[in-house]
């Protein structure tokens, strides 16, 4: 039997630390730009929140336009980890940015955590511009 799928999920600043490196020797996976979907981080009472938080969570779960983009984002991702599985591939890396990093990135990459834990696979994240999240 193959080992596990490794997947590593990243969320990122387009304009801080930009689109992470893959170090697998795999060279890429996928990016998704979260840019396109309503910014919490325009409005004064989510500015020091993060994605993870629950008033910003509670944002984006309001906005149908985010559920959308993620539903599409799982059919994807759902596609690539199930032929990977059968290849007998060992690694994908999988990554989120936006403009700072904090709020778009960072729930996004926290759902699609959440939708592979029932997978067969082995799931790390990694917030780029929060280390110690």
């Amino acid at each position: 039997m193959n080992d596990p799928l490794h997947i590593m999920i990243n969320s990122f600043s387009y304009h801080q630390s930009g689109i992470p490196c893959d170090d697998s020797g795999n060279n890429g996976g996928f990016v998704f730009d979260c840019r396109c979907l309503p910014n919490p981080g325009r409005e004064e009472k989510y500015k020091s929140s993060t994605g993870r938080d629950p008033d910003v969570i509670e944002y984006f779960r309001s906005r149908p336009v985010v559920s959308q983009y993620l539903s599409n984002v799982k059919a994807i991702i759902d596609i690539a980890v199930d032929n990977y599985i059968e290849r007998g591939f060992s690694q994908l890396m999988i990554s989120f940015g936006c403009t700072g990093g904090q709020h778009r990135s960072v729930y996004c990459a926290e759902a699609i955590y959440e939708h592979l834990q029932n997978k067969r696979v082995l799931v790390q994240i990694h917030h780029l511009e929060f280390e110690d999240m």
